[in-house]
């Protein structure tokens, strides 16, 4: 029972099989045929003739069935043996193992399959590295802050007044919001995030916004245009979830737009869609910025982005957010100095009648 389980033995066997089905039909088949259309007197003579050309067609076929089933196991077999040796290897950690295509169409996608996985594997191996060299260098930063306060407390460098209280204060609530941050971003990558989907009016929603983000506007002396539809937007997604996405998306406007400039704002409908698109007169995004935009951590400008707070993984949860409510978030820019433009899409929502 172990060597059926093989399949080379399989298809030797069925190869064999097909053989001696094929002999036995031809001895069935001759021997109705010569009793039935041969003289009795030259029937001996032609069984002895049938006989023997049956056993040289056996023979032949039979070392034929092996040869061909031979070299179609080892073309079926050997990129399968690759494939697993490959298997193991990345299984061990060696991420850039890569298998040849074979020959035939079949083997060659299962082979380009598993090329296509083990690249993902290894983008997402060289991700989590990445991930945990920008925790420990976000966590460095206010770390080494507070290090130096203390520091500075022992040796009576620095004064123990309110000042220097609130100094090492702020320190701290960086460490937990970037903490937080993290784990929102973690809970939100596994799914485990309440979405309670319901139908809301988008414009509303953009006015609330706007409105609670006055102060800033105000403080960064920046104008905010909004072009809305007369009509309710409808969308159908979780309000306080689309808030939290739409707060990121015009909070960072906000942030990388120079002062006595404008943001547009604009909610447009479609058949299937709500789209509420935010567009900035800013700084700008480089080209080839744009395909990380929304992974982890990544900034544009680093020195830029750390200097104004920003974790720099708030564009990744606010996509997250997005998918998971059945929508996306584009970016697109010009280019640098030229303004950016970030697109959510939710699904359409309908009117009630």
């Amino acid at each position: 029972m172990g060597l059926w389980r093989q399949l080379r033995w399989r298809i030797i066997a069925a190869h064999m099989l097909v053989v001696i089905v094929g002999v036995l039909t031809l001895i069935v088949t001759a021997e109705t045929l010569a009793a039935r259309s041969v003289d009795p007197v030259l029937l001996p003579v032609f069984q002895s003739a049938v006989i023997q050309a049956l056993v040289v067609a056996a023979l032949a076929a039979t070392i034929v069935g092996l040869a061909t089933s031979i070299l179609l196991v080892r073309e079926i077999l050997r990129p399968l043996q690759q494939l697993a040796a490959s298997s193991r290897r990345i299984a061990g950690g060696n991420y850039d193992e890569r298998v040849t295509a074979p020959l035939t169409d079949e083997l060659r996608e299962v082979a380009q399959s598993f090329n296509q996985m083990a690249e993902t594997l290894a983008q997402v191996e060289h991700q989590r590295v990445t991930l945990i060299g920008n925790v420990a260098h976000e966590l460095r930063t206010p770390l080494a802050g507070l290090e130096g306060y203390l520091e500075g407390l022992l040796d009576g460098v620095l004064p123990g007044d309110p000042e220097t209280i609130s100094a090492m204060q702020h320190e701290v609530r960086r460490l937990r919001k970037l903490v937080d941050d993290l784990q929102h971003l973690s809970r939100v990558e596994a799914g485990q995030v309440t979405i309670q989907p319901h139908h809301f009016d988008v414009v509303a929603l953009v006015n609330r916004i706007v409105a609670h983000l006055r102060p800033q506007l105000i403080e960064q002396c920046l104008q905010v245009a909004i072009e809305a539809p007369e009509k309710e937007a409808l969308a159908y997604a979780d309000p306080d979830r689309t808030a939290q996405v739409l707060v990121n998306l015009i909070g960072n406007a906000i942030r990388y737009t120079p002062e006595d400039r404008c943001i547009t704002i604009r909610v447009r409908c479609d058949p299937t869609h709500v789209q509420v698109v935010v567009e900035d007169t800013g700084i700008g995004i480089p080209a080839e910025a744009l395909p990380y935009l929304f992974e982890r951590f990544y900034r544009v400008d680093p020195s830029r982005s750390r200097a104004s707070g920003g974790s720099g993984i708030g564009l990744t949860i606010a996509r997250h957010l997005a998918r998971a409510m059945g929508g996306e978030i584009t970016a697109a820019s010009p280019g640098i100095g030229k303004g950016s433009v970030f697109t959510l899409i939710l699904p359409r929502g309908e009117i009630a009648s």
